[in-house]
């Protein structure tokens, strides 16, 4: 079965180009805060790791507070 195309739409990606914003910003801010209390080298990389993977540790926090 052939899907219904309409070539005469544009179609723009620049339209979901906001979270990757906000994700960046949320990394710099991440990054600035860990390493300011990062006192040696396995902090440091703790930091890194935590400063990536940021937005797990909100969504699991906001589920424990909601007794999810």
């Amino acid at each position: 079965m052939a899907k219904n195309y309409d070539s005469s739409k544009k179609y723009s990606k620049s339209n979901y180009a906001g979270g990757g914003a906000v994700y960046g910003i949320g990394l710099i801010g991440a990054l600035i805060y860990y390493m300011q209390h990062a006192n040696t080298f396995w902090l440091v990389l703790v930091g890194l790791f935590k400063a990536v993977t940021w937005p797990a540790y909100v969504v699991y926090g906001l589920l424990r507070l909601f007794n999810l």
